[in-house]
């Protein structure tokens, strides 16, 4: 595309400012910055904690307040929790909690659609930051977020979003690291100051975006389809570790009220751990859970879906004299994907909120599946070329 023909008019001025320019900064004066005065007595132990604590809390404010909490109604919470998320979540500076929610729920209605806000089908770069730095069509009007627009703290935290993001983001730290070095009687309170406001105020700004950016672009093409592939959310662990246990996307695209997002004991989903802790304390409650027995219908479906496409190609592979010997075989396996099918469509059905899943179930599953596997491997080994 020539530059002359380049849509201007679509880019989003001040918000590319805003990102390229943290960016940037992030990448140059903090390393910079850093190279000289860290040999200086600044008080970087506390520094560096104050980039732990504002890493954490904005990053909360997003996962555990914005996404869960407003976006999905997960849970419902007491006036400081949401108090926190609000402040908080403008400091991360991915606009209002409304706006957020508003483009976020969007995102789950028309997931991989052209109406998807950050459509991973227009690439990586569009889905990463592109999205945000200029818009292929008119925003629509916000219709979609009603409830969260007779919440008074959302409406307040809308309004003045940018000044609570500029004060608690940036000011607040750099106050800190001046009263910290003060009180200390440190050399340079002003030097702590700037170290404060470029460590815990600006580099930690653009590490969080990132971190849900990767949300948007990595998570629709890495990783794992457990619960689905009828769209292109996928889990991965490794995204999980940057995102306060953001990563299970796949999970959250089909059971997206859910609390939760890594559901298993063993997946890293510190932002699960942190409701729960604060529901056990009274600071919120109704905690939405998807029963068990939904949970593996839906594995149980994309198993058996890929179960079967294993079979057609092992069956493909077979010529028609082995083909007719396994015929005992093949047909026990067709039947096996076809008993799974109807048992999960069945589990699914009768699965309600307080369904439980009987250890039975899983197991008697686990044993077809093994038994599955092993008639599969017999024809996968009659299909495979013999070598000379």
């Amino acid at each position: 595309m020539k530059f002359r023909n380049f849509p201007i008019y679509r880019i989003e001025w001040v918000t590319s400012a805003f990102l390229i320019g943290t960016a940037l900064a992030a990448l140059t004066v903090v390393p910079w910055f850093l190279w000289n005065h860290y040999s200086e007595d600044l008080g970087w132990g506390f520094i560096w904690a104050l980039f732990i604590f504002y890493y954490y809390a904005t990053g909360f404010g997003i996962t555990l307040g914005y996404h869960r909490l407003f976006s999905h109604l997960s849970f419902k919470a007491k006036w400081p929790v949401k108090l926190f998320v609000l402040l908080f979540g403008a400091a991360s500076f991915e606009n209002s909690a409304l706006d957020w929610s508003a483009d976020h729920r969007i995102h789950h209605k028309h997931v991989d659609e052209d109406e998807d806000p950050y459509d991973i089908s227009k690439g990586f770069f569009y889905a990463h930051i592109g999205w945000l730095l200029f818009r292929l069509k008119p925003k629509p009007p916000v219709t979609n977020v009603k409830d969260l627009e007779a919440d008074a703290l959302v409406m307040w935290q809308h309004r003045y979003v940018q000044w609570i993001g500029v004060v608690v983001g940036f000011v607040a730290p750099a106050c800190l690291g001046w009263a910290y070095a003060t009180l200390n009687h440190l050399p340079s309170p002003g030097t702590s100051a700037l170290a404060a406001f470029l460590v815990a105020g600006l580099l930690r700004t653009v590490v969080v975006q990132q971190g849900t950016f990767c949300i948007n672009s990595l998570c629709h093409m890495v990783g794992s389809q457990p619960y689905s592939t009828r769209h292109s959310a996928r889990d991965s662990g490794s995204v999980a570790l940057l995102t306060f246990g953001e990563g299970y996307h796949n999970y959250h695209h089909e059971f997206q009220h859910d609390y939760r997002n890594g559901v298993k004991p063993w997946q890293f989903d510190p932002t699960k751990w942190l409701i729960w802790t604060l529901s056990k304390l009274g600071l919120v409650t109704d905690l939405r859970k998807v029963p068990d027995a939904r949970i593996f219908a839906a594995e149980m479906k994309e198993h058996s879906r890929a179960l079967g496409i294993a079979v057609e190609r092992a069956i493909s592979g077979l010529d028609e004299k082995t083909r007719s010997l396994k015929a005992r075989t093949i047909t026990s396996l067709e039947g096996i994907v076809a008993d799974l099918t109807s048992r999960a469509e069945a589990l699914r059905e009768a699965a309600s909120e307080q369904a439980e899943l009987a250890s039975e179930t899983v197991e008697d599953v686990r044993k077809i599946f093994r038994d599955a596997a092993e008639q599969l491997d017999s024809l996968r080994l009659d299909s495979a070329p013999s070598v000379a």
